[in-house]
């Protein structure tokens, strides 16, 4: 059929992209967090997951293309969880990340932030990732809530705590001019999300105490650190559980944590860059009103810029040789290697 012709022969829960590739991991994850999937309706959501499961016990109807069940496919993976089977509320699916992130990114790059509009917007982005990151996580074992309350209130005091901290410093650093204080003072985000770094101007050392474990590494470890306690399935080529690994568990937010180090980079780097020199063009020096949506603007481009850029550094089914983990999973397996869901 002429429209099968970009789409290769269907393989249920597998990518039509190579995933030991970079690129075919982000052509992948491009279809993931493609936000036109935040509007699939019930009914057809219900059609496709029905067409992807009467193509594995072989009931499917005469006439269903490979488009279609790629198309199917997609629908399912950017809606419902691989290990619970239920759906993602929409704010924390990888394909809400975005839409429902920029306005917090625009937040946390306002110029100017008092005190209190840097604990809200810390507290709401802080908020809002730990919550993606608890609706993506590996849920082959239950998470009790309690555990997602304290990684919750760990992950959102670190981050305002370093947020508001810098901010004092440089209030106080009166050797700054008031535009290079302004600069710096946009970056605050970037040092509370990652992590915090020294700042050279003109000689003058601005020292930021480093901080080794960044706000979103805490959330992810702490939102998840269930799973390096219970360990999480991994499965053989069957798809079959052969037991719970520590190890693979270690692994999996290893992986993920890499990812959030790398997501807010471009984020939070490239607006203040670029903002500070749109800002000095005649149009936003005489149209004040139009640097808010030009900054949003930014801010949404760098956020699509990175977000498939950092989830694509792994695979989301990950997979390990057997001989690198616990004695008992290499017993109960004949395969070489086992697949484990890093999460996202």
């Amino acid at each position: 059929m002429a429209e099968d012709v970009n789409y290769p022969p269907f393989q249920l829960g597998k990518s039509r992209y190579d995933q030991g590739t970079f690129s075919g991991r982000l052509r992948h994850y491009l279809d993931i967090i493609d936000p036109r999937t935040l509007f699939v309706t019930e009914v057809r959501l219900k059609e496709s997951v029905k067409l992807l499961e009467d193509y594995k016990h072989g009931t499917l109807p005469p006439g269903v293309s490979n488009t279609q069940l790629w198309e199917a496919q997609k629908i399912k993976q950017a809606i419902i969880h691989p290990d619970t089977q239920e759906k993602i509320l929409m704010p924390f699916r990888m394909s809400g990340y975005i839409p429902f992130g920029t306005p917090i990114v625009v937040g946390l790059l306002l110029p100017n932030q008092t005190l209190a509009s840097t604990v809200f917007w810390q507290w709401l982005n802080q908020s809002h990732n730990a919550c993606v990151n608890y609706a993506n996580r590996n849920a082959t074992k239950p998470t009790p809530v309690s555990k997602f309350i304290q990684g919750y209130l760990g992950a959102v005091t670190s981050a305002v705590s370093i947020a508001v901290g810098l901010n004092v410093l440089i209030q106080k650093a009166n050797t700054f001019s008031p535009s290079t204080r302004l600069l710096i003072q946009r970056f605050v985000p970037f040092p509370a999300v990652v992590f915090t770094q020294t700042v050279l101007h003109n000689g003058v050392i601005f020292i930021c105490k480093t901080v080794e474990s960044s706000a979103n590494i805490c959330n992810v470890v702490l939102m998840r650190h269930s799973e390096l306690a219970e360990g999480i399935d991994v499965l053989d080529a069957n798809g079959n559980a052969v037991g719970s690994s520590k190890i693979a568990a270690k692994r999996a937010l290893m992986e993920t944590a890499l990812t959030r180090v790398v997501l807010p980079m471009p984020i939070l780097v490239l607006p203040p860059l670029i903002m500070s020199f749109l800002e000095k063009l005649p149009l936003l020096q005489t149209q004040r009103s139009l640097v808010l949506p030009v900054h949003s603007l930014v801010c949404l481009a760098a956020f699509g810029l990175a977000l498939p850029l950092a989830i694509s550094l792994f695979p989301q089914m990950s997979e390990v040789e057997v001989s690198k983990l616990e004695p008992e999973i290499a017993m109960a397996t004949t395969g070489r290697t086992v697949v484990y869901n890093k999460g996202l």
